[in-house]
């Protein structure tokens, strides 16, 4: 089933500000909470719809490459990660976006004072730090998609630590206060400052630990990257950074794509670009060459007569959108090459020739030549 638009689910244009992408989504958090309306799978289906939308919205980067590219340019890395918040538990959208609900995360708990169970019944903790790695690829690999292993170390539970419930909060990972106002007596929740919302603390743990619980450990991810990236482009898998204090929710593992810049072939958008040079006489006569491209070399034939400056096109030989919609072209410009240094026996031969009629400059059409060749170009 196709994904709606973001901007439609929350009821917002493109042009919205980050202040009202956030009221947007606060008002459909509150709408469709689950504790709202227990047992609606409808209601829960569109809660999590509306952080998913949130989550790339909110993200300047992320918003970003989904108005270029659409639900494509958020595909996740890696199997099971991504971007959006179909993946996400409940737990981890209270988490990650309690900035919206509130401290404590629950929106019911901190504006009517309590109620629903979801929020306050168990300690979510703070969410673990991401983290950014780059991955280096070739045109070859940009054009077809890639499979990536990548080594990098993250913090985790370490072994041996166990942790306790939280005497302040009572392992809840929420502190209560009542402060009275014009409308009565209110009650709101924030997150445990022992604890910090996880509702536990540590209990024992090996020398070498800290006193979050968490230590270093090598990891190894494969990640599978779509065909059609670009230079910048962030890509990232859900939970595969590092955990949070006292067990709270892991952060994300953020692959930054880089280019590897070829030696004989350049990208431009979609279309990759290669210099032809050619010697004068094959210029002049016709050959048929052996050029690279992203899918290894192809020959091609050069009519007879062939001008420096003309360019040639390989139609779908370019990279593919990574939005799917369509495959850049292969652009040749040929360049004639003069030679440098000629001995005797050259010069006579080309002196000879040089005053031939058909060795006079002929324009195409006159000046106006050149002009409709590279309008014939860019019109496709």
């Amino acid at each position: 089933m196709a994904k709606r638009d973001y901007y439609e689910i929350l009821g917002l244009s493109k042009q919205a500000s980050d202040d009202e992408i956030k009221k947007a989504y606060r008002k459909m958090a509150i709408k469709y909470h689950p504790d709202k309306n227990p047992g609606d799978a409808a209601a829960e289906e569109s809660f999590k719809e509306a952080a998913e939308a949130y989550e790339v919205l909110r993200d300047g980067n992320k918003r970003a490459r989904y108005d270029q590219f659409g639900h494509a340019g958020m595909g996740g890395a890696g199997g099971g990660g991504g971007y959006g918040g179909g993946g996400m538990s409940m737990d981890d959208i209270f988490s990650q976006f309690g900035d919206v609900f509130g401290d404590g995360g629950n929106p019911f708990e901190s504006f009517f004072g309590g109620g629903g169970g979801r929020g306050g019944s168990r300690g979510r903790g703070r969410g673990g730090s991401n983290i950014r790695i780059k991955v280096k690829l070739t045109l070859q690999e940009i054009a077809k998609g890639a499979d990536k292993k990548v080594k990098y170390q993250r913090l985790t539970i370490a072994e041996g630590v166990t942790f306790k419930g939280c005497s302040t909060c009572g392992g809840s990972g929420q502190v209560r206060r009542v402060t009275n106002t014009i409308l009565g007596q209110m009650q709101t929740a924030s997150a445990c400052p022992t604890c910090h919302g996880s509702g536990k603390i540590l209990d024992k743990r090996p020398s070498g630990v800290d006193n979050s619980g968490l230590s270093h450990v090598d990891e190894l991810v494969e990640i599978k990257i779509p065909a059609g990236v670009t230079e910048g482009m962030q890509l990232s898998v859900s939970g595969k950074g590092n955990a949070g204090p006292g067990g709270g929710p892991n952060g994300d593992l953020l692959i930054q794509i880089e280019e590897v810049e070829d030696d004989k072939l350049q990208r431009e958008g979609q279309n990759i670009l290669f210099n032809l040079f050619l010697n004068f006489a094959d210029a002049a006569l016709g050959t048929q060459v052996e050029v690279p491209t992203v899918d290894g070399k192809v020959k091609i034939k050069i009519e007879a007569g062939t001008q420096a400056g003309k360019i040639l096109r390989l139609r779908g030989k370019g990279l593919p959108s990574v939005n799917g919609y369509g495959t850049g072209d292969q652009l040749i410009q040929v360049n004639v090459w003069t030679p440098t240094k000629l001995n005797s026996e050259e010069k006579e031969l080309l002196g000879k020739l040089k005053n031939s009629e058909n060795f006079q400059p002929k324009p195409e059409n006159g000046e106006r030549g050149f002009f409709d060749r590279m309008k014939e170009f860019f019109q496709g």
